[in-house]
């Protein structure tokens, strides 16, 4: 989709399909067409949030789209009406969607909603179709699926919020891409790949993947053990960045990357399998997120190791009752093998300390625990540091990608005490699933500001209207705008 903002009236463009909000007790924006006006005073239109009509105007479809009350406009409510906007405007063939940008409301600039906007349109209008054959619905004459251009007008000359908005949407989008692409497609070499693409393709990236003899070589036990089970190979990605006029803390973002985990020896059930292809989307978060990074140019240094592997049953595979010992010493009873996401991210931390990262987050499907706990809505967020967790937190209420934080206390270090090595990867007491991964992770970064977001419930079937099934993308947007916190 083709992306810009303009300063001229909507009217006044090539479009041919705009949309024009409306907030309860207002009139149409000043310059719309009459037919507007008497579709509400008919009473065939409605203020309401996301109702919609449409009529035609000086030979141009108009949308007009109930906003609801101007007081209760947010960033949030700006993506869901894109959404249905967006959505309304493929039912009727449109190929260019022009928006007339609310403007400021409380609480939230015009440069904000626009980029919501934007956001709502583009997530939305996202579709996985690699794996498809054409259809007798994909000929010239055909509808179009997408739209094929989206205008924001705005007299507020919103260019850099509406570019930024694109960036980081297409980012989300490719990271769907990846989480959606089947274990047999996306490898751990595969996604190695991706990486080192980035290399060639972005200013100030740095890419290096190391494979299964390198991660032994690094010491890295506990990675190497998930990986073993597995005739495919692993990777250990790691993405350096330093931006133009880089300053700050050095930004470590850990992400963990099964491409397909069958929970090994400790065997998951049957059903649902499938959706094992998305305990990769930490890792595709970090990597869209530091693509995104780049691509803004942002000012900031970071550091990005995303742990690559598969979990398989074998002959070779790690045993329920194994030790193994981690790249920073720590011997690790592993009691479950499906509890292998903590294993992966344990060497990846440290591999995130060693390399100079000085605040760390790293992202994980990483319990169904936080499933049960927070749902879809938000993800788990387990902190050392309170300036770090609410610093992440605040990224999230800006993007939409919400954390709810969970505690850890010394009491749940004792859950984790292995009893033949230092840390037992699945305690027996089924108590606080959740924070119990965290309180293991926590043991690999050592003094360093670290956040652990757990988005098992958020990376797939978030069901928000612009993210509905499948893959989500989530963490792309909220990383970025913690980049951007330090960066400004």
């Amino acid at each position: 989709m083709q992306i810009s903002a303009t300063t001229q009236p909507a009217s006044t463009t090539d479009a041919d399909t705009i949309a024009i909000g409306v907030f309860d007790g207002e009139a149409p924006a000043p310059g719309s067409p009459a037919q507007l006006g008497e579709l509400l005073d008919s009473g065939e239109a409605r203020r309401s949030f996301k109702s919609l009509a449409l009529t035609h105007a000086d030979g141009k479809r108009w949308l007009l789209v109930g906003l609801g009350a101007r007081a209760d406009f947010t960033p949030e409510r700006a993506r869901v009406a894109a959404t249905v906007t967006g959505a309304r405007a493929r039912e009727i063939s449109a190929r260019t969607l022009c928006w007339q940008a609310p403007g400021d409301v409380a609480g939230a600039s015009a440069a904000a909603i626009a980029a919501a906007i934007v956001e709502g349109t583009v997530l939305s209008d996202y579709r996985f179709e690699l794996h498809k054959s054409a259809g007798e619905d994909s000929g010239e004459d055909a509808p179009p699926k997408r739209l094929q251009r989206l205008i924001v007008s705005s007299p507020d000359g919103l260019e850099a919020a509406v570019a930024e908005a694109a960036v980081l949407s297409e980012a989300v989008n490719r990271a769907r891409d990846l989480q959606n692409r089947p274990g047999n497609d996306l490898t751990p070499t595969a996604l190695g790949e991706y990486a080192m693409a980035l290399e060639r393709e972005l200013e100030g990236v740095s890419v290096q993947v190391e494979d299964r003899e390198q991660i032994i070589a690094r010491g890295m036990g506990a990675f190497a053990a998930v990986a073993q089970g597995s005739e495919e190979e692993p990777a250990l990605i790691t993405i350096k960045y330093e931006g133009p006029g880089a300053s700050g803390p050095t930004l470590g973002l850990v992400g963990k990357a099964v491409t397909f985990d069958s929970g090994g020896i400790s065997l998951k059930p049957g059903a649902k399998m499938a959706e094992m292809k998305f305990d990769m989307s930490g890792g595709a978060a970090v990597i869209e997120a530091v693509s995104a990074i780049a691509r803004l140019q942002l000012p900031v240094k970071l550091v990005a190791v995303v742990g690559a592997t598969e979990n398989l049953p074998s002959g070779r595979s790690i045993k329920p009752g194994d030790i193994v010992v981690a790249a920073n010493g720590k011997t690790i009873e592993v009691n479950n093998t499906d509890a292998e996401g903590r294993l992966v991210l344990a060497d990846c931390l440290a591999h995130a300390v060693a390399l100079g990262a000085e605040r760390i987050v790293d992202l994980a499907t990483l319990t169904g625990a936080v499933i049960v706990a927070l749902g879809s809505t938000y993800a788990g967020l387990m902190s050392n540091d309170d300036e770090w967790a609410a610093r992440i937190s605040a990224a999230g209420e800006s993007t939409g990608e919400i954390v709810w934080r969970l505690p850890l206390h010394a009491e749940y270090d004792e859950l984790i005490k292995g009893k033949y090595g230092d840390l037992d990867n699945a305690p027996e007491a089924r108590k606080a699933g959740t924070i119990v991964g965290g309180a293991f992770l926590s043991n690999f970064v050592g003094d360093t500001p670290w956040a652990h977001l757990d988005i098992a419930g958020s990376a797939w079937d978030l069901d928000r209207p612009y993210v509905g099934k499948g893959a989500s993308g989530y963490g792309v947007r909220l990383l970025v705008e913690l980049a951007k916190s330090y960066g400004a």
